[in-house]
């Protein structure tokens, strides 16, 4: 059967978003979009990652809704898809005590992660703490925050806003304050690079300018503090407190899609270079360079 394209972004007021305060949360500390994000997944799944990934907070991305917005893909194959998507550690359905000025509430809220996460990660999440980066197989590495690694990755998308180390550090502050007004990292790269004169002189000094020129506002709710999170399955919504969860899935939602008991380990990242190769050499396109 063929797998439909989830990959190509959907246009913004074309997915509807949920009620305010619920729908799709970026998790935490992503590293930036990049061509290999899901190689390491099946296709299917990788699509539908590619597409949610896309996606603004806010959007609702339940299995029902994904359906209705994605050709000929029903709502069983979207919620399959999920469940494998949070057995692999990309997505977790949590519920969450938040206060704000206008007082107390509990909301759910489906955790989506780029970067896959193992499970001590969303515990530590979960309970409020920082949680450390997975696994690459990599010698560890002084940790960098969301801000400096997006700047970092700036001549990813256009070679001539290539900054140097010391620039990233100079411009993080900026970069940090418009992640704090809810921009996401995709947002910060768009003005960044969107609309460049022919010739750019200094991309650091471009980079200030707009960072200045163009910061967004801060918000006009007040801020938000979660006094408790309740992992609850994907599947079905069954809550932590009440029954065994295993990489966000209960027990008959995991036999219902025949998963694996344990855990699936976030994939080493030369074997995600190693199968991202196998996937360019089988298009007919060269291995990636590496450092």
């Amino acid at each position: 059967m063929a797998v439909a394209n989830f990959s190509a972004a959907p246009p913004a007021p074309a997915h509807p978003m949920a009620n305010p305060g619920f729908g799709k949360r970026s998790a935490p500390d992503e590293l930036p979009r990049g061509k290999d994000d899901f190689v390491h997944l099946p296709k299917r799944e990788a699509s539908l990652a590619a597409f949610i990934d896309r996606l603004p907070d806010g959007a609702a991305i339940d299995h029902k809704t994904l359906a209705k917005h994605i050709p000929d893909v029903g709502q069983a194959a979207c919620r399959t898809a999920l469940k494998a998507l949070t057995d692999a550690g990309h997505l977790r359905r949590i519920r969450e005590q938040v206060v704000r000025d206008d007082g107390s509430r509990w909301v759910t809220r489906t955790y989506f992660s780029r970067t896959a996460r193992d499970e001590e990660w969303w515990q530590a999440f979960r309970r409020g703490e920082r949680a450390q980066a997975p696994a690459t197989g990599a010698e560890p590495a002084p940790a960098r925050s969301t801000a400096y690694r997006t700047l970092a990755a700036l001549g990813r998308t256009e070679p001539r806003m290539t900054l140097s180390a010391a620039d990233c550090a100079r411009l993080e502050p900026l970069a940090e304050a418009w992640l704090e007004r809810d921009a996401d990292a995709p947002q910060l790269i768009g003005a960044l690079t969107a609309g460049l004169p022919a010739q750019v002189h200094s991309a650091a000094g471009i980079a200030r300018r707009r960072l200045e020129d163009k910061m967004p506002p801060k918000n006009i709710p007040g801020p938000e503090t979660v006094l408790q999170r309740i992992m609850l399955c994907v599947g079905c919504d069954a809550s932590e407190n009440v029954t065994k969860l295993t990489n966000g899935l209960c027990d008959d939602c995991r036999r219902e899609e025949a998963l694996p008991a344990t855990f699936r380990a976030v994939p080493a990242a030369q074997d995600v270079a190693q199968r991202a190769d196998a996937v360019r050499a089988a298009a007919g396109l060269p291995p990636r360079k590496r450092a």
